[in-house]
């Protein structure tokens, strides 16, 4: 950071400025959320500013989650194989995702640190470095995945016909990963630099493109062809990837927020190895949590391909209920993230409260509707009767640890925007392999309980995480990392 940037920031205990956006009330920062905001965030009223953050990236979230629930149900009309065939390769893809996820953390949080701090030219040099970065590991990723797909389905427990359907479905969607990567890791820069409504415009696109696009591959509709399960693997890469490259286009566009020119594409080793210090942690954390997810799976294949599909079905609707309510932890990273650029932790901890507040309100509610009508959201994706008892079963369960989930979630992306990504990367070692799946073993298998043991097991873990990483943020260690 520059002597210049330095001089330009407040002393640490400094007054807020007055608000010049206070204007209006609820509906006029809807439409200012929508439309997309230019304030700074690091000043005026913190409640404001997370709604403002919040609503694009919960539209955001809601549309990724759009992806995993448009493609189970479609795909859930050519049987259980079918869907059993998405569910395994999901698990595998978690770990893409956890890449992704990570890079995307490490990335935002030195954006969002560079932002709070007014160095413009720094926020752009990480954010063109972490691209870079994610471009290099998407392409070893997807010639490992394209390669070795039949052999990892195998691994997963699939049987012979699942692996039948489902090969080609897997090599398309682990090697073109390289969508997931840059779509995630893009999103995430124009969050942490709080253009939120840019990444929420980037998925209303892919999603419109997976929407249209994937029937008619799976079912042969008009001059496309009848391509099955693979059809949804190819729709969704599509998507993804038109997404992403508008995504980069508008990073490249004069006036963005961050303010990309082409001397920032040249390699920069040591702004490269920030930004892995603080993403492989990240990586590791997040590996850790959708490993346990893996694990789960593998325990519950062992009671058959209706379990499995009920499973698949039920996780798919609480991951489209959890991914919107991810919205308001990564509106409270943002701000942790460039308050703490700014030299206002007070503030920093104020949102995460607001935000967790909001969440917890949010996800009672919706975790009280999916328990009420969990067999006819499951008798929408499927009228296979030994399949929705087990879907509901988990819908019901699971959904009993959302209100403390809501906070877990927010405190979690909270850490992470500080760049303090070790503490959830323990805290998720400790509740999802110490806690949660012994407690799944014992409860599915040794005390007989089956999948209903299992489904409660990631309950409890659920509530365990908010209770100790709340315990975690109240020491405020988070406050001093330095990024």
């Amino acid at each position: 950071m520059s002597e210049s940037t330095a001089e330009a920031l407040p002393p640490p205990n400094a007054v807020e400025q007055v608000d010049t956006h206070a204007d209006g009330g609820f509906w006029a920062s809807i439409g200012e959320a929508l439309r997309g905001s230019h304030r700074d965030f690091t000043q005026g009223a913190v409640s404001r500013a997370i709604l403002i953050l919040a609503i694009p990236m919960v539209l955001e979230m809601v549309m990724e989650s759009v992806f995993a629930v448009t493609d189970v149900f479609f795909v859930s009309k050519l049987g259980a194989s079918a869907v059993a065939t998405v569910g395994l390769t999901e698990s595998w893809l978690t770990l893409i995702y956890a890449l992704a996820m990570g890079l995307a953390i490490g990335t935002s949080a030195m954006v969002a640190r560079r932002t709070g701090e007014r160095d413009r030219e720094g926020a752009a040099r990480a954010a063109m470095q972490g691209i870079l970065l994610g471009l290099g590991v998407a392409l070893v990723v997807g010639i490992a995945g394209g390669l070795f797909a039949p052999t990892l389905l195998r691994a997963m427990g699939a049987s012979p016909d699942v692996i039948a359907v489902g090969s080609r479905f897997a090599r398309v969607m682990l090697g073109g990963n390289v969508t997931i990567v840059m779509l995630f890791l893009i999103n995430a820069i124009f969050r942490g630099a709080g253009d939120a409504a840019i990444a929420m415009r980037v998925l209303w696109l892919a999603n419109a493109i997976n929407i249209l696009l994937g029937p008619c591959l799976i079912f042969g509709l008009g001059p496309f062809p009848r391509l099955g399960v693979t059809g949804a693997a190819i729709a969704t890469n599509i998507g993804r990837g038109t997404g992403a490259l508008f995504a980069f286009s508008r990073l490249l566009k004069p006036g963005s927020r961050i303010d990309i020119h082409a001397r920032h594409l040249r390699l920069e080793p040591a702004l490269i190895a920030r930004v892995v210090r603080i993403a492989w942690s990240a990586c590791v954390q997040l590996l850790i949590g959708m490993c346990s997810w893996i694990a789960i799976i593998r325990i519950l294949s062992t009671f058959g391909s209706n379990v499995l599909a009920g499973y698949t079905i039920g996780i798919r609707v609480i991951m489209f209920a959890l991914l919107p309510a991810a919205g308001l932890g990564n509106a409270a990273a943002t701000m942790v993230g460039q308050a703490l650029g700014a030299r206002k932790p007070e503030r920093a901890e104020a949102a995460v409260k607001i935000a967790g507040t909001y969440n917890m309100v949010v996800l009672s509610v919706v975790g009280a509707l999916l328990a009420i009508f969990a067999p006819q959201i499951a008798r929408f994706f499927t009228s296979d009767p030994a399949i929705i008892p087990n879907a509901s079963n988990v819908l019901r369960i699971v959904a009993c640890g959302f209100p403390f989930y809501a906070w877990g979630m927010v405190i979690s992306q909270s850490f992470n925007g500080a760049g303090d990504t070790r503490t959830p990367t323990m805290l998720n070692l400790l509740v999802f392999w110490c806690w949660e799946l012994p407690l799944a073993y014992v409860l599915g298998v040794k005390f007989g309980f089956g999948p209903i043991g299992i489904y409660t097991a990631l309950a409890i873990a659920f509530s365990t995480y908010a209770v100790a990483g709340a315990a975690l943020f109240r020491r405020g260690r988070w406050k001093t990392k330095k990024v």
